[in-house]
């Protein structure tokens, strides 16, 4: 056990945090997103937190890993299909959880279904929530920790 960490954080996520490199990819995806077979062939790294809101693991990752200032858009979500102008409230969210937590706040990039898919692919992990709301799908990628 230990103190001031989030308890959504189980030791084999912390461990994924903790070893991913400046740069890398982390999926935090909803309930019907195809995460394990995504993971399985392409050598993800997989962790399922059933019951967990997409955004309450966002928040609790974003507490321990900065989001990267290096690029133009760390944060992606998947357009919604057929009207890529909208917004659905969990990527409303998203975006208020990394405004509040992030220690770089950016705006959140929209891509197209298969470019958030391939992207998903490249990933370091992914971690398959238990979030029922539509789109609730976010990539982030991490920055570097400064002293």
């Amino acid at each position: 056990m230990l103190r001031n960490i989030n308890p959504l954080l189980s030791p084999d996520l912390l461990h994924i945090l903790a070893a991913m490199g400046h740069g890398d990819n982390l999926v935090i995806a909803d309930a019907n997103f195809p995460g394990e077979q995504i993971a399985r062939a392409n050598g993800c790294r997989y962790i399922r937190l059933d019951g967990i809101l997409a955004t309450d693991i966002l928040k609790a990752v974003l507490e321990l890993m900065p989001l990267d200032d290096f690029v133009k858009d760390p944060a992606y979500v998947m357009e919604v299909v057929g009207d890529a102008a909208q917004v659905p409230p969990v990527v409303t969210e998203f975006q208020t959880v990394i405004d509040e937590v992030a220690d770089n706040p950016a705006p959140i990039a929209a891509v197209e279904r298969f470019a958030f898919y391939d992207m998903s692919k490249q990933s370091y992990a992914i971690i398959q929530s238990g979030e029922r709301r539509l789109y609730g799908n976010i990539i982030v990628k991490k920055g570097v920790v400064r002293l």
